[in-house]
Formats: C-alpha cells, sequence, structure tokens
C-alpha cells in the first residue's frame, strides 16, 4: 500500500512544516528514532540474558542491561515470512496476505526482481507496514538485510513504505557470494532498492552495518525508522574463524551455530556503539526480537540452537517453535535491567512503537496491542486475553496458562507425540508441554476450540 500524505505527530505539528520544507529540528524536539533489530532461526534462550551459559552475546546481553527483557513473548509464527508479516503490519500472518513462507529468490537471469512463484502473495502487498504509519509521520524509513516477503511488483520493501532497501529478497543466501543455493541454479541476490548490486567477498552482516550506518548518517537530522532484518544465524552457519576457534570444545553443531550467532552479536554490538559515539542512543528506541525458534533442518545440520527447557523448533507451535527473546531499550526513558513476565506478541510492536513515540494513532485495525504500559509498570496487566497461530494445518491457542494446539508438530524430537489431533498444556504446570492433558481436560480442550473456531470465522473467513 502506497504512503498517503504526510500527516502531523500527534501534538507536535513541527513536523509537517519542517519535514515538508527541508529543515532541521534538534533531538529534544523531535520524536525517538527507532531501530527493529530481527534476528533469524535464534534459538529461544540463546543468549547470556536468556540464561545459556556457553554462548558469548555482549551486546544483546547490554541491550537487556538497558532495557526491558521479556519472557513470554511469541512471535507471530514459527517460520520465517509469516512472522516477518506480523511484525511489520500488527496483523496476525493469516490476516497479513501471508499465511506461509514466501518463495524463492528471484531469477539470476534477469537484472530487474522478479518472483520465481510469481504473484502469489498480492494480499501482502495491500497491507499497511510499519514503514508506511512511519513515513506518513515524517520518519526516514529504511529496511536492511533479509525480505523474504516476496519480491514481485507492489510486494518490494520500497513498495512498502520502506525508502531505502538493501539486502536479499529470498530466504537466505551466501553471506561471500550472496546466492540462493538450492531448488535449482544457484542465483544471486542481492540488491539496492530494486537494482542488483554485486559485492562478491564480503561478509553479509558487515555489508549490513555498513549500509545501516550509512543509512543513520545521512538521516541523522531527521528522525528514523530502521528495520535491521538480519539473516544471522540461519543456515549456512558462516561465523567467522576466531568465533569458530572460540567455540572449537563445543559439540556438533551447536559450535557453528555458536560461531555464527556471536558473529551476529558483534555486528549488533557495532550498530549500538555507532548510537553511542554520535549522541543518538538516548534518542533512539531499539527494539530485539527473534524471528520464531531454532532451526532442526538438514542444512542447519540438524540443529545447533537451543530452545531451553521448551519443546519444538522452527515450524512448531510448541513453545520452542514461537517463545523468542525480545527485548526493548530506551535509555532514560524506559525502565533499563527489568524483565517482564507478562504475555506480549510481535503484532505489539506496531502499537506500542506508535505510543511511545507519541505518532497518531492507528486508523486501520491491528491485531497487535500496545505494551506500553507493561513496559513501564510491572505490575500492569497483559493487554492479551488470549492469542492465536495458524500455519499449514496446524493451529494453537493460548488464554492464560492453558495453551491448545491442533495437529500437533514437534520439530525437535523432544519425545514422542501421541496420536491425538488435539495437544493440551498448562505452562504454569508444564513448560516443558511434555504431557498432553487434552483427555484429561475436555471441558477446557471445547472452551479453547471454540475460542479459536470463533476467532477464524470472525477475524479471517
Amino acid at each position: 500500500m502506497r504512503c498517503g500524505l504526510l500527516r502531523c505527530v500527534r501534538g507536535v505539528a513541527w513536523l509537517c512544516v519542517i519535514v515538508a520544507a527541508g529543515g532541521t529540528v534538534s533531538a529534544a524536539e523531535r520524536p525517538p528514532n527507532v531501530i527493529v533489530i530481527l534476528t533469524d532461526d535464534q534459538g529461544s534462550v540463546d543468549a547470556g540474558c536468556y540464561g545459556t551459559t556457553d554462548l558469548q552475546t555482549p551486546a544483546m546481553d547490554a541491550l537487556a542491561a538497558r532495557g526491558v527483557r521479556f519472557t513470554q513473548f511469541y512471535a507471530a509464527a514459527p517460520v520465517c515470512s509469516p512472522s516477518r508479516a506480523g511484525l511489520l503490519t500488527g496483523r496476525y500472518p493469516i490476516r497479513a496476505g501471508m499465511p506461509g513462507n514466501a518463495g524463492a529468490s528471484p531469477s539470476e537471469a534477469i537484472d530487474d526482481l522478479k518472483e520465481v512463484d510469481g504473484t502469489a502473495g498480492a494480499d501482502w502487498a495491500e497491507q499497511t507496514t510499519i514503514a508506511e504509519v512511519f513515513r506518513t509521520a515524517g520518519y526516514a524509513t529504511g529496511h536492511i538485510g533479509k525480505w523474504h516477503l516476496h519480491a514481485h511488483d507492489g510486494a518490494r520493501p520500497l513498495d512498502q513504505g520502506f525508502e531505502h532497501s538493501f539486502g536479499h529478497m529470498g530466504g537466505c543466501i551466501d553471506n561471500y557470494s550472496h546466492v540462493f543455493y538450492w531448488n535449482g541454479p544457484n542465483r544471486h541476490d542481492l540488491w539496492r532498492g530494486n537494482t542488483r548490486v554485486r559485492e562478491t567477498g564480503t561478509f553479509f552482516p558487515d555489508l549490513m552495518v555498513r549500509e545501516a550506518t550509512t543509512f543513520m548518517e545521512e538521516n541523522r537530522e531527521r528522525p528514523f525508522l530502521l528495520y535491521f532484518a538480519m539473516n544471522c544465524p540461519h543456515y549456512p552457519y558462516q561465523g567467522e574463524a576466531e568465533w569458530l576457534e572460540a567455540y572449537a570444545d563445543l559439540p556438533f553443531p551447536r559450535n557453528l551455530y555458536a560461531a555464527f550467532l556471536s558473529s551476529q552479536d558483534e555486528r549488533i554490538g557495532q550498530l549500538l556503539s555507532y548510537l553511542e559515539t554520535h549522541g543518538l542512543e538516548d534518542d533512539t528506541i531499539v527494539v530485539f526480537q527473534s524471528d520464531h525458534g531454532h532451526s532442526t533442518e538438514e542444512r542447519a545440520h540438524g540443529g545447533g540452537g537451543s530452545a531451553g527447557p521448551y519443546r519444538g523448533a522452527k515450524f512448531s507451535l510448541f513453545e520452542g517453535g514461537i517463545r523468542v527473546p525480545a527485548i526493548i531499550s530506551w535509555p532514560g526513558h524506559l525502565p533499563e535491567g527489568e524483565v517482564r513476565d507478562q504475555l506480549a506478541h510481535s503484532c505489539d510492536w506496531l502499537p506500542t512503537l506508535v505510543e511511545l513515540c507519541g505518532l497518531e494513532p492507528l486508523t486501520h485495525d491491528v491485531d497487535g496491542e500496545s505494551l506500553a504500559a507493561v513496559i513501564r509498570d510491572s505490575d500492569a496487566a497483559s493487554p492479551h486475553d488470549a492469542v492465536h497461530w495458524t500455519i499449514g494445518s496446524s493451529w494453537a491457542v493460548r488464554r492464560g496458562p492453558w495453551k491448545l494446539i491442533g495437529k500437533p508438530n514437534d520439530t525437535s524430537g523432544k519425545a514422542p507425540l501421541d496420536d491425538k489431533e488435539r495437544f493440551l498444556a498448562n505452562l504454569v504446570d508444564d513448560v516443558g508441554e511434555m504431557k498432553n492433558l487434552a483427555d484429561a481436560q475436555p471441558d477446557v480442550v471445547e472452551e479453547l476450540q471454540k475460542l479459536h473456531d470463533d476467532w477464524i470465522n470472525s477475524h479471517v473467513r
């Protein structure tokens, strides 16, 4: 959806006037910058601040020390594209036009973008994204990194509210050749805007930091929104040599995953260092989240990441597939070094950031709720009575301690699944979801099944 006319930020009408005139304002007068850091296939507990003891993650840990860390934060989906669509639109993926993964990367045979799977996902192109909301409010908007939300006309970053875009359109790339490398011939996939660029031999996370710092430098005189969508620690595991050496004693494939994760953390540290060096730290809200749980796919050597006590991984609606690390930091404005146990969801970031930045309330409906009260007050209640997920034929709903999964799938292999179509867990008593209570609690199953059915009928169909 194309951006509309510039509208005033609530309570600060200066923005319409000054931005339209191409002028500048002091940091004290303008709303905060926003950086959304989204990592790729990072395990539920894979950061020091989330309890891991075998990984070095000083940048993520420092972000938690200067902000608020969530312990019951959920991705919108257990796979890449729908999770990203949920975050960017504030809508459940099935309502955001992206119920499953987008197609393959653009073809190598042409110099302009063309999606291998045609125009599937047209509904996504009609959505209103966080970039459109913030651009309308006068922000500079940039996408750096992974897209994976289709690449046909109307669906690309520049079509979805981003003024600047650099990265790859498909699901993953080799970090040095920048090619998508299976299901047919290798296809080069690196773009600045809609133009193919070649930087063969340069580590993609380094390119991301370079592009991000350039974007911030060029837009320091106006508020900016930066979507920093990392491709780490998604396979191929290509951690740097120094980190491979540091983790040489870890078992395979944890050692490979760990090296790539610490390479990721180092780049996050460089991004945060730029803010500090240029006096932007207190003027910038930083959101951090993994898009879903770790991969156990063959291309990931069967694992490497960790969900800690949780069952499940990527592609699964057990906790390990959807419960993710999530942090928000705005030094001097939000609590620091605090933890929130309230239920929260990645669709919440859009309304949360709109409120924190003082923008006009959203005029279109979203499924997320603002977390601003929860972030500021540990005693505030979660804004959610229930949350929902769908992926393929599987679905899940959580209300209070109860979570019901329809057609469950456990990609972690932690325990054999029974032959039941429904899996019910009490997450207070059994956070690992090891015991199916569906037979023992038929009334709860019926209640949650109805909740799911009503939601599908009223919000989706």
